[in-house]
């Protein structure tokens, strides 16, 4: 094998349609369809692991996750035929368990799985209308039941297991809704189908019974134990940006219509037309999952609907809309808010939610901030960054920075970085994207549209096109290494521009069909071409000419390489091989196995060669090329790989493919590890901006300074509201408290009281009920003795018959022992009797055999013969034919070649007018290009004669804004001014109010703490909440003490800052008559006195004030609230304490009539038992005669006498050890009763359970 290895570092990509397509691993990791495979994604750490798919698949159609998320289960089809896939998750590589494969069933895919709740049961669903329901045991890879689903249409079919039955499976479809039950290897259906048939899109189970199912009308249908309980419809939802639209332009639209109905003959019904085909279809609920709270679904496009249960006759109720948001960096932003929800799942801790769409895309949700947001609408996020999901058609990467370009079928085009795998641009445009390239210092991209290639500037948060060029349908364009040039693909030419000049050097022409692929050198001097009518050309830039070419007109190219030197030249194409060119011939042909190469990249090095297929795979070769299978296959993509490229250090390989998925490998050697190149590459970190851009930045920083400002004044004001409000509740809190604490004291004398006369009646309970105990234990005495001697007697007669038994039975196995040992002796020879007769006829059917055989042979040589002859004769008919043949393909030869003659003579004449015809075409080029280079000149002249005027104009308005904005400075002197006025008279009204609450306080402490010293009668309750009211007042007055010494500092500062703008401002003035010295003057008092940090830790100080403020009102307000809550759970707890007394009163009473009761019932089982065994025993006897009896009879009917007999004497053993064990009992309870004199009597209810068990 080859030693080159590559390892899919990263993926950007989703695979649309598969069923439960997203699924969560860990709170943290996600699971989604990707290329061939599956992608496990970590949202925080954002690594990548990538589990490929089977060999030959067409990709993941169905996916499954084990609810102890160990297993994932993978649908493919595979030769036309469905396998399912087990992978363990928890070994380090996701490792293939198991294979599933049904060859008897007719579909060709698996729909939906499910996994059992223990894990080992998998249930799959094929689609209708050949739609089976499979359950397998997958450990085992058995088949356990398959059942045919009968459906009256096509469409999606979900299927699932109940959450904690592994038998109860539930499938839907079009037209049916069915549970089925495992039992004895089948599949019976348990629910019968009532009403119309509906279109059920999806289903989840709510709990063991319920079912909630989804259909294609936007009803939600709750099913329990398989019948309706509850159903409601979803009504189309609008997202709230567009009902505020249609809000806002309602009134102008019922203008506009009724004017056009007045004044046209169209009649008004074909208006309300047009407006209704405007609405929307009518909701489809495509997506349902459950959770704890509820159940989550998709009504209608971009969005998620969460339903909360509800005590109600509405069984569950819409609690919350989640839509997807809008996507400004789109063309059409409103379509990104409108795609399918195919896919919603939660993650473990239910924090977040996941949700998956058919245009590729992947959101998500945290579902914590349901609980604090008021509004009912909410948006999601991309759960990374937006996917491609179209074909990607281009791909290129570029030398200064760590980035790649991507361009798509889907309108955008992309920027993403493969060392920290983000996505840091990203633009969709209204025309399809061919073809991108990206200028080496990565600051600039060319994209080839369907209308024109455009010269594109890479800023910071944008892509600003910077010039454009008339080139329709650009297939193929690329930078030159050096990056001063570029190549563009027009028609069967190739155009060659300057970067800078922008200006057309050269241009390319010699290909007859359309250029696939293009590729510089690194000196950039050569240029290397393909087309698809098998020519591959190299061209000198210097000269524009053709240096050498290779034309293989059975090939379509689709792809070339060249190596770091230049030499060779790597094609791939239709013809299934890759070719290695050189000096203008094909030097070697490897071939590819039966499958197509699109894509191939070399490395810099020259030591690797990567090769991608129509299939998706990757190849991973040595150089030079083996001739063998000696290559690495990756699976990756699901569609053929469209664009591959290595970086320049060799160390990454960038793939791109029709499915819409890149993926980013790195590259290994076996050998040696991680491939190294020789200078370490330092990247750089530049970025373009607009100026433009950095004005609203500023100015947007300027409106935000002041906005701080104006917030400050406003929050001052707020807090002096709130410090007052607070007082108030103080005092108010104060009087409740003191209220509360005297009836406390009230409450605990009266139950003090109660406490001792109910001390004084259960005392004299307990003395009369240990009267009651010492009567029942000796009158409990006494009768034990008397059933001791009963049973000691009964015991005695039981040993003298058991002694009897023995010795009959001994007699009468002694008898069997002979009977059956004569019936063997006559089996034995009745059967030697039977072998001799078969023996003799068994010698008779071998005679007859060879007698045969011998006929069969003569037979056969007598048509071997007959064969020869004919075969013979065939060989002479057919020589004659093959002669006649190549007579007149002789004369065919001569004819064709002199035809061939005359079309190389036509040929010639042909190729003399087209060049010819060339000639006279580039002079008019020529001449045109000169009569367009003075009418440049004439243009440039007059837009020069426009600026000029223009830059004038600006002067003088540049004067007239620097005098307006001297004045408004002086304004702003003088609003500086009565700021520091107002921030004085603030200080002083803040010490009159901490002299305030010094006196407060003091109150507080007269009225609270000599109380608590006076009274010794206080309870610990009182003192705790004095100390918490204590500390809470002293926590308020550091609080205003450290503002106030904060605003002392913000004073004195501001008092510094506003003497030194002064003079600053002073000197500044002095250069009103010079307008550059005031312009410098001007920015170095922005620099000195604007700072970001200053306005952000205000801002945040603030903030902080307000939470703070926030909180501690919240806490006061529980307090009160648990309080109360104490009062009343007092209460409550001394009514139930006295409750449970009487009801334990009245149940002691019951319990000593219950023992009564129980004494008398047991002396009577007894009686019945004794006397049931006698009759049984009776019987046993009589049984045994009747079996003597029957000994003279055949030796078949002895042998169930015998049996008769075994099972008799086991019932005699067991009654014999049952004896003995109720003797031990009873010497023991004899040895245990002096010890139970002073405890109560305890029930002997051992002998009546085993009693009732016999």
């Amino acid at each position: 094998m080859s030693t080159v290895a590559a390892q899919p570092v990263a993926v950007f990509g989703c695979r649309p349609r598969v069923a439960g397509g997203v699924c969560f691993l860990e709170d943290q990791v996600v699971l989604h369809a990707a290329g061939a495979g599956c992608l496990q994604l970590h949202l925080e750490q954002k690594w990548h692991k990538f589990i490929p798919g089977t060999d030959k698949s067409r990709g993941v159609q169905a996916l499954a996750v084990s609810p102890n998320r160990r297993y994932l289960a993978v649908s493919e089809t595979v030769a036309e035929q469905p396998v399912l896939t087990v992978y363990e998750l928890s070994s380090a590589p996701a490792r293939r368990r198991r294979t599933l494969a049904a060859a008897e069933l007719p579909a060709r895919e698996a729909v939906s799985l499910a996994f059992s709740p223990d894990c080992r049961y998998l249930a799959a669903a094929t689609a209708p209308p050949e739609g089976h329901l499979t359950y397998w045991l997958w450990e085992k890879q058995r088949l356990m039941a398959a059942v045919r689903l009968e459906a009256p249409g096509s469409g999606v079919c979900q299927v699932s297991f109940s959450p904690q039955d592994n038998a109860q499976v539930c499938i839907t479809g079009n037209g049916f809704f069915k549970l089925f039950k495992y039992s004895e290897g089948t599949l019976k259906q348990m629910n019968l189908q009532k009403g119309e048939p509906q279109n059920y899109l999806c289903h989840a189970w709510l709990s063991e019974e319920e079912v909630i199912c989804g259909t294609d009308t936007g009803k939600l249908i709750l099913f329990e134990t398989g019948e309706l309980h509850w159903e409601t419809s979803v009504e189309h939802k609008k997202p709230p940006r567009e009902l505020e639209e249609d809000a806002t332009t309602e009134e102008y639209e019922s203008l506009y219509v009724f004017s056009a109905c007045s004044s046209s003959d169209v009649p008004c019904g074909l208006a309300s037309e047009d407006n209704g085909s405007q609405q929307d279809s009518l909701p489809q609920i495509s997506a349902v999952v459950a959770y704890s709270k509820g159940f989550a679904c998709s009504s209608s496009p971009g969005v998620v609907l969460l339903f909360e249960k509800t005590k109600e006759k509405e069984v569950y109720k819409e609690s919350q809309e989640i839509w997807l948001p809008q996507d400004l960096f789109r063309s059409e932003p409103k379509t990104s808010g409108r795609q399918d929800i195919i896919c919603i799942c939660f993650s473990p801790s239910e924090e977040t939610m996941v949700v998956n769409t058919n245009k590729n895309q992947l959101y998500m949700f945290t579902m914590l901030s349901t609980n604090l947001m008021k509004e009912k609408a909410a948006y999601f996020s991309y759960l990374n960054f937006p996917l491609h999901s179209a074909s990607i058609t281009g791909l290129d990467i570029c030398m200064w920075k760590p980035i790649l370009a991507t361009c798509s079928l889907d309108r955008s085009v992309r920027i993403w970085n493969y060392e920290t795998n983000t996505l840091e641009l990203y633009k969709e445009y209204r025309e399809e994207a061919y073809t991108v390239s990206l200028h080496p210092t990565g600051l600039f991209c060319l994209v080839g549209f369907s209308d024109k290639l455009r010269f594109i500037s890479l800023l910071y948060e944008d892509m600003h096109v910077f010039k454009e060029f008339a080139v329709r349908k650009c297939r193929e364009c690329s930078f030159s290494n050096g990056g001063h040039l570029f190549a563009a693909v027009n028609g069967n030419v190739i155009q060659i521009y300057s970067s800078i000049t922008f200006e057309n050097i050269n241009n390319l022409r010699g290909h007859s069909g359309k250029i696939h692929a293009v590729k510089w050198s690194a000196d950039d001097a050569k240029f290397v071409s393909c087309d698809t009518h098998g020519a591959v050309y190299e061209w000198n830039l210097l000269t524009g000419k053709r240096e050498s070419e290779c034309v293989l007109k059975s090939c379509i190219y689709s792809s070339i390489a060249l190596s770091s030197d230049a030499k060779i030249i790597f094609a791939v194409g239709s013809d299934q091989t890759l070719k290695e060119i050189s000096e203008s011939l094909i030097q070697h042909e490897v071939p590819a196995f039966d499958v197509v190469y699109t894509a191939v990249a070399v490395s810099y090095s020259g030591h690797m060669v990567f090769v991608g297929t129509s299939l998706g795979t990757i190849r991973a070769m040595k150089y030079p090329l083996p001739l063998t299978r000696d290559f690495n296959e990756y699976r990756a993509h699901a569609g053929a790989v469209t664009k591959m490229s290595i970086t320049n250090d060799d160390l990454f390989l960038l793939t791109a493919s029709e499915d819409g998925s890149i993926f980013i490998w790195k590259v290994y050697d076996k050998g040696g590890g991680i491939l190294k190149w020789v200078k370490e590459v330092e990247y750089a970190e530049e970025v373009l901006i607009m100026r433009s851009d950095i004005e609203e930045k500023s100015q947007a920083m300027l409106d935000l300074q002041i906005r701080v400002k104006e917030l400050q004044t406003e929050n001052d004001y707020q807090l002096r509201l709130k410090d007052m409000y607070c007082n108030e509740k103080i005092k108010e809190l104060e009087e409740n408290f003191t209220e509360e604490i005297s009836s406390l004291k009230t409450k605990h004398e009266i139950l003090q009281a109660e406490k001792e006369k109910q001390e004084l009646q259960h005392q004299f309970q307990l003395s009369e009920l240990m009267n009651k105990q010492a009567r029942e234990v000796q009158k409990l005495e006494s009768d034990s003795n008397q059933k001791l001697l009963m049973e000691n007697e009964k015991y005695q007669e039981l040993q003298v018959k058991s002694q009897r038994m023995q010795e009959e039975y001994e007699k009468q196995l002694h008898n069997l022992e002979e009977s059956k040992n004569k019936a063997m002796k006559e089996l034995t020879e009745y059967y030697e009797e039977k072998l001799n007769e078969k023996s003799v006829l068994l010698e008779e059917a071998e005679e007859d055999m060879k007698q045969q055989l011998q006929a069969h042979e003569e037979i056969k040589k007598q048509i071997e013969e007959d064969e020869d002859q004919e075969i013979l004769e065939i060989k002479i008919k057919y020589e004659r034919q093959l002669l006649e043949e190549r007579e007149s393909n002789l004369q065919l030869k001569g004819e064709i070649g002199v035809m061939n003659k005359r079309l190389n003579s036509l040929q010639k004449e042909l190729k003399e007018r087209n060049r010819d015809t060339e000639e006279m075409r580039l002079e008019q080029q020529k001449l045109q290009g000169i009569i367009r280079s003075l009418e440049k000149d004439i243009l440039a002249l007059k837009t020069e004669v426009q600026e000029r005027a223009d830059t004038i104009q600006d002067k003088e308005k540049h004067i007239y804004d620097l005098k307006k904005k001297n004045q408004e400075l002086e304004k702003f002197k003088f609003v500086l001014d009565y700021r520091i006025e107002e921030f004085k008279k603030q200080i002083e009204s803040r010490e009159n109010d901490i002299k305030t609450m010094k006196e407060q306080i003091h109150e507080v402490s007269k009225t609270f703490i000599w109380p608590l010293l006076l009274s010794p009668l206080n309870t610990k309750m009182t003192c705790t909440q004095l100390k918490l009211n204590i500390t809470q007042l002293q926590q308020k007055l550091k609080a205003t003490d450290r503002e106030m010494h904060r605003e002392r500092q913000k004073k004195q500062n501001m008092e510094t800052l506003i003497k030194r703008f002064k003079t600053d401002l002073h000197n500044c003035v002095g250069f009103i008559q010079d307008s550059r010295k005031m312009k410098d003057g001007i920015r170095e008092l922005y620099t000195k006195y604007v700072q970001q940090s200053d306005s952000v830790s205000q801002g945040l100080y603030t903030d902080l004030q307000q939470e703070y403020m926030r909180q501690r009102e919240y806490l006061e307000r529980n307090l009160a609230a648990f309080k109360k809550k104490v009062v009343k759970d007092q209460e409550m707890h001394q009514a139930a304490y006295m409750r449970i007394v009487q009801e334990n009163v009245s149940l002691i009473k019951e319990i000593n009539d219950l023992r009564q009761e129980l004494k008398v019932a047991h002396t009577q089982i007894h009686d019945l038992q004794s006397t049931l065994r006698l009759t049984k025993k009776k019987q046993a006897i009589q049984d045994t005669a009747s079996s003597t009896e029957l000994l003279s009879s055949p030796a078949v009917l002895r042998l169930n006498a015998e049996k008769e007999s075994e099972k008799i004497i086991e019932m005699q053993q067991l009654e014999i050890q049952y004896l003995r064990d109720q003797i031990q009992e009873k010497g023991q309870v004899l040895a245990v009763q002096p010890l139970l004199v002073g405890n109560l009597p305890k029930l002997n209810l051992e002998r009546s359970h085993k009693t009732q068990q016999q």
